[in-house]
Order: structure tokens, then C-alpha cells, then sequence
């Protein structure tokens, strides 16, 4: 460690820090605008200035080295003349549009002028005027008002991986542009909102809606993927208005999705508010009480064994452990949240996690990854594995896919093959790339669902376990063995046993016709087509998608914004939500409704309150047992051994993995019913079928 004295107060900080982090490890505020934790280091604004012992003039501190016995001085009189002077020069030609700025409440260079800026101006110029960029149908820009940090272009080129903004000319004439005029492509260009520290970058869906000061925060998780990306919730009245990140370190650092941040408008059109039941054909609006009781004197009669569910990508914890208590209770074992047919390995949690944790990323020195598209299924994850990418220096941190990339993964990859052919030369050690993984300390594979919805995904599993354990992927301080899942419930239903029981039927048998009553849950992305005419189907879900069209019985449900829920995320994190808003009309909590029908129909589920029901789930599986944290638990991993059954798996079938995503922007019911997500699915185009 380093000791800097600060003020006079003597601070020990770790060899190579800037003066800035120095005097913000004694607790002093340093202004700043082009600084970013999570970014290099530009020093363009010099509104950090320090004045340093024994230096000739002010220096600024996010450049600034610390040396062992340094002096820093953060507020004499020279440090408050520079400091007025650069936010002087700053302001010369920033609009005074303060009021109309969507920035407005929440903009460093309010806050800032505040403290450093005058009361009047001296200068008496024009001021000069910048043409907006058009960024594409998410990013609003007011050039005018850009103060040339570079941090837009900084996070673009070095966490998003795609370098399309760049500073052009000089002096007064430089501006921050694209470089050929078009919209930006990346799956977290959001964030260019969040890292622009004034009114330059603003969001273009929701501008001139609301004020910062005026909205409602709650914290909540992100199910647009299975990540469990921390987010707050910005509501104001009844009605959702943005989504924002929370700071994560261990599960998405400081960033978000567009899917999940853009989406909001979603949660406010095409929305079930008031059960339905189709009467001579036709579904006609009825109470709670005549919806509960239909689908009770539907039921009467009907064999436990001819009833089933199905849960959906973005169900709650809470709902699907009454839904599968009802259905146990109505003697069913006809369940499964698996809607597009996935292969998982459930003898032990460990087989279905990302079990290295996301953070784990930080630490490897390989990866390979099969069947899978990290930029499209976890566009967060995949920002991190590029961030290792680049601390890792050329060749220091080789990435092998197999598969077919629809996109460019934004970091250098080895194509290794598209089929899982390519696995049986990495496990005899004929392929090139079988070296870096037995030479890597902390090797680690990404296992995608591109391979485990194949028929022959128990044989990939298991080629994939054996190559693990033969190249030290899995140790007693490691485990990079990792399933990457793409659905926000998958992970909590699976440590719920929400699958078939003894001789019960998986979700393609109940789809063609292996029930009479079928319970939808939120899952709109099954093969709706396969269901016979016969099968009674209720759908129970916020969103009247694909599934509430063939429905005979709707019942309104609460989306992830609108009601308390649990969610365990890829990594087996599990995270709770909080309601930010109540939902539309007569929707209520999925759980609350299935408890209501369980009273109904003779069988009440033995919980009555929230805290009850998450007791019950605690008693289904341990990792529920946790007090009300946001920051949730961390469940431990196992290292278990390949099962027998999975090591007789069978041999690979042939052909290549095909793309599971088609369309980033149109995945759930949420996203299909944004008019954001149509826009930019219209201006981005679906991802061209393989």
C-alpha cells in the first residue's frame, strides 16, 4: 500500500490509484465530469483539479499517480479559482435550457455550477449551436449541450464493444458523432444515458414525460433475461415511467439492457385487466367469483393425472410454488416450466447453474462457449466477458465458440465449429484449442440452450462435463462449468422441482394433447397450435399475447413491476422485488389468484399471507430461506460428479446448433407489446434464420 496524506489526513491506498481515488478514500468530493469508475481514463474537463505539494501548478487527479508521502490539497484557494475558471469556460457555451432539459434534477453540471459556477456571465458572444444527432429509435440527442467528456464514446468503444461514436475536429468545432451517420447497434446503448453527465444523451421513448424529482423509486430485478440485473423502478402515479440500473458489482455491475430498460412502455398496453370465459365460442368479460367457479365446475370430475401446467419465462417464485402446490394437491404431476423443451441435469443444483457466479468471469483465463450467444441472451454478461477480454491483453484470454454467432460478439473468438462434432476432438485433444483450455488456471465453458433444447442435449451435456473435468475446469476452489439460462423463472422453478413427477407429462405431451385440463402460467411461447380443440386451456398471465387467444378462462395477472416476488437468477442468486405500482383493474398477484381458486375448488393451499408462502417455499428448497435483502444470497455450488445415467447419454445427432433468439427486441409478452422494442425490432431487423 501507498500513503497518501490528504488535507492532512494520512490515507493508505494500493499502488498505481489516481490522486482523485486517493481523496475519495479520505472522504473528499472531487467534482469531475469525464471521470467513470468503470471507464479509462480521459482527463479532458480538468474540473478534478488538485493541487499537489511541490507541483508547479494544479493537476488534474483522475491522470495523477500517487507516490508514498505525497501531499494533496483539495480545497485552498488556488483549487477553488481553477475550479471556478473550467466550470466558467464549460458554461460559456452551454444553452440555458435548464427547464425544458429532461436531465433536469439528476445533471452533474447542475449540481456542480452550483457550488463552482457564477451568478452571471461575462461573456457576451454567441453562443455556437451543434446538429443533433439521430442515434436511433432509443437515444434522444441535444448536441448543443454536450461538453465533450468523450465518456459516450469511451463506453461504447470499451464496454459495449461497438465502436460507432467518435469525437470530430477541434477546439470550439469538436463534436461527439457517429462515424457514418447510423443508428448505434448495441443491446445496451442505454447506458449512454446513465454515463452522460449532462442533458446531451437522453432517453428518446419517455422525453418531456415526467420530471426526476417526480417519480416514486422502488427496487425490483430484471426478467427480460435470466441474469436478475439489479434495477429500480421509477413509477409515477399508477403508471411505470423508466427502468434504471442498480450497482451490482456481483451481478451486472452498473449496467442494463435496453430490453430491460425500453420495454416499460410495454407494461401498459394490450394488458389483462378483468377475467374472460369463453361462452358459445366467444370470450366474454365476467366477475372473479363466476371465473373461479367455471373453472371449479370444469375441474369437477377430471382425473388428477388429466390436468397439467406450465409455467412461463417470467413467473415469480412465489406463483409457481402454489401453482405446482395446487396442482399436487389435485393429484396432478403433470408439470413443467420448460416451455421450449430444455435438457437440464437436476440430480444436483450445480448441473443447472452458471456456477462459477458472473463475477467468476473476472477471474478466468479461458473460455469456451457452447451453443450459445451471450450478446443476445445476456447482453450485461456479455459486456463483462469483453471487459476480461481486454484486461487480459492479446491472446491472454482465449474464447472458443462453437456454434453459429448471429452477430458479432464483440471480442476476438475462435470459431471452432457449429455442431458438437468439435467436442469430441477437444475431449481426445486433436484440436488446437484443447491446449489453452489445459494450460488455462481458471478455464470455464458456457454451456447455451442453443445445445440443451437439441435432442441429443443429454450427450452434449455429458461430453461437455468430461471435457470440464479432464481440463481442470472443475476444482475444490473452482467451478467453470456453466449453464446459461435465458428465461428469469428457469432457475427458480427448477429449484422448486416444477418439472414432471413420476409418470407425468413434460410440456410437448401436455401440448399435443396429453391433458384435458391445461394451465397456463404466463407461457406464451409454447406450440399453441399443437393443442387439441378438446383441451380446456386457462391462461393465467398480464398480457393478452399468443396463449389468451386460445384461452378458455383468463385470469389477469400481476406483471413483475405490479407485485413482492423472488427470482433466482443464472447464477442460483436468489433476489427480491418490491411492487413499484399496483395493477390494472381487477388484476391481481398470480399467487393470491391461485390461492383463491384453491379455496374454490376444496383443496385451500395452507398459506395465507406472503411471508407464509415464502416459509413453504424455504421448506421446498433451502435457498428460499433468506430475510427480505435486495442484494439476496448466493447459494453454494457443488462439484459433483458426472452421473452414470448422463455418461451413457447417447451419441450427438447431426447438424449444426441453430440461433435461440430470432429477435433480441420481441421475446416475451412484455417486449412484443412495446412499441419501443416493434421500432427498434423494425430498424435493427430480427436476427436472418440460419
Amino acid at each position: 500500500m501507498v500513503r497518501v496524506i490528504v488535507d492532512g489526513t494520512p490515507v493508505d491506498v494500493a499502488p498505481g490509484s489516481s490522486a482523485l481515488q486517493a481523496c475519495e478514500a479520505a472522504g473528499k468530493e472531487i467534482p469531475r465530469f469525464c471521470y467513470h469508475e468503470r471507464l479509462s481514463v480521459a482527463g479532458n474537463c480538468r474540473m478534478c483539479l488538485v493541487q499537489v505539494a511541490r507541483a508547479p501548478k494544479p493537476v488534474a487527479s483522475c491522470g495523477f499517480p500517487v507516490a508514498d508521502g505525497m501531499e494533496i490539497f483539495t480545497d485552498t484557494e488556488v483549487v477553488r479559482r481553477a475550479r471556478r475558471a473550467v466550470m466558467e469556460f464549460l458554461l460559456i457555451n452551454h444553452p440555458l435550457d435548464c427547464p425544458i432539459c429532461d436531465q433536469g434534477g439528476e445533471c452533474d453540471l447542475q449540481d456542480q455550477a452550483y457550488g463552482y459556477g457564477s451568478g452571471l456571465s461575462r461573456y457576451k458572444e454567441d453562443k455556437r449551436a451543434v446538429t443533433d444527432k439521430d442515434l436511433g429509435p432509443l437515444v434522444k440527442t441535444v448536441m448543443t449541450r454536450c461538453i465533450q467528456c468523450t465518456r459516450c464514446v469511451r463506453f461504447s468503444t470499451e464496454v459495449a464493444g461497438t465502436p460507432e461514436l467518435g469525437l470530430v475536429s477541434r477546439g470550439e468545432n469538436a463534436e461527439i458523432t457517429t462515424y457514418v451517420e447510423k443508428a448505434l447497434t448495441s443491446e445496451l446503448s442505454g447506458n449512454l444515458i446513465d454515463v452522460c453527465p449532462v442533458g446531451a444523451l437522453t432517453a428518446k421513448p419517455s422525453a418531456f414525460q415526467a420530471r426526476s424529482w417526480e417519480y416514486k423509486k422502488t427496487d425490483s430485478i430484471d426478467v427480460m433475461d435470466a441474469l436478475g440485473t439489479n434495477i429500480q423502478v421509477q413509477a409515477r402515479g399508477g403508471e411505470v415511467m423508466r427502468i434504471v440500473p442498480r450497482v451490482n458489482d456481483e451481478v451486472n455491475e452498473e449496467w442494463l439492457s435496453d430490453k430491460g430498460r425500453f420495454s416499460v412502455d410495454g407494461l401498459k398496453r394490450r394488458r389483462l385487466d378483468r377475467p374472460w370465459v369463453r361462452v358459445h365460442g366467444k370470450l366474454v368479460p365476467v366477475s372473479w367469483k363466476d371465473a373461479l367457479v367455471a373453472l371449479a365446475r370444469r375441474l369437477d370430475g377430471v382425473a388428477g393425472e388429466k390436468i397439467g401446467a406450465i409455467a412461463g419465462d417470467l413467473s415469480d417464485a412465489e406463483s409457481l410454488c402454489a401453482l405446482k402446490d395446487l396442482l399436487t394437491a389435485l393429484g396432478s404431476s403433470n408439470l413443467d416450466c420448460r416451455q421450449d423443451g430444455a435438457w437440464y441435469d437436476t440430480t444436483t443444483r450445480s448441473g443447472y447453474l452458471f456456477n462459477s457466479d458472473l463475477a467468476g468471469v473476472d477471474e478466468a483465463d479461458a473460455l469456451l462457449i457452447v451453443g450459445a450467444m451471450p450478446r443476445h441472451e445476456a447482453p450485461v454478461l456479455n459486456a463483462r466477458i469483453r471487459k476480461r477480454f481486454l484486461d487480459a491483453g492479446r491472446g491472454g484470454f482465449p474464447v472458443g465458440v462453437i456454434g453459429r454467432p448471429t452477430s458479432d460478439l464483440t471480442y476476438t473468438v475462435d470459431l471452432l465449429g457449429d455442431g458438437p462434432d468439435v467436442l469430441a476432438s477437444l475431449l481426445d485433444g486433436t484440436h488446437p484449442f484443447a491446449e489453452h483450455l489445459r494450460n488455462a488456471r481458471k478455464p470455464m465453458m458456457i454451456l447455451g440452450h442453443a445445445a440443451l433444447t437439441r435432442r441429443d442435449a443429454p450427450a452434449i451435456y455429458a461430453a461437455c462435463r468430461q471435457l470440464a473435468a479432464a481440463t481442470g475446469m472443475i476444482a475444490a476452489d473452482w467451478n467453470g462449468f456453466n449453464i446459461l439460462h435465458t428465461a428469469a423463472s428457469r432457475v427458480g422453478a427448477l429449484d422448486l422441482g416444477f418439472l414432471p413427477g413420476p409418470h407425468g407429462c413434460a410440456a410437448g405431451g401436455m401440448l399435443r394433447g396429453g391433458v384435458d385440463v391445461l394451465w397456463l402460467l404466463g407461457a406464451d411461447d409454447v406450440a399453441l397450435d399443437t393443442i387439441p380443440a378438446e383441451t380446456f386451456v386457462v391462461y393465467q398471465g398480464h398480457h393478452g399475447d399468443r396463449a389468451a387467444a386460445r384461452a378458455d378462462i383468463i385470469l389477469p395477472g400481476a406483471a413483475y413491476t405490479e407485485k413482492p416476488g423472488t427470482y433466482v437468477n443464472t447464477a442460483g442468486r436468489v433476489q427480491r422485488a418490491w411492487r413499484a405500482v399496483f395493477a390494472p383493474g381487477e388484476a391481481r398477484e398470480d399467487w393470491r389468484i391461485i390461492r383463491a381458486f384453491s379455496e374454490v375448488v376444496g383443496h385451500t393451499l395452507p398459506y395465507d399471507t406472503l411471508e407464509q408462502l415464502r416459509a413453504r417455499m424455504a421448506e421446498v428448497n433451502p435457498v428460499f430461506g433468506l430475510s427480505a435483502a435486495p442484494a439476496g444470497l448466493l447459494a453454494g455450488h457443488g462439484t459433483a460428479p458426472v452421473p452414470a445415467s448422463i455418461a451413457e447419454a447417447g451419441s450427438f445427432t447431426d447438424g449444426p446448433f441453430r440461433p435461440l433468439i430470432r429477435d433480441y427486441y420481441q421475446t416475451n409478452a412484455i417486449s412484443r407489446a412495446s412499441q419501443t422494442m416493434a421500432e427498434c425490432s423494425a430498424v435493427y431487423g430480427a436476427v436472418a434464420a440460419e
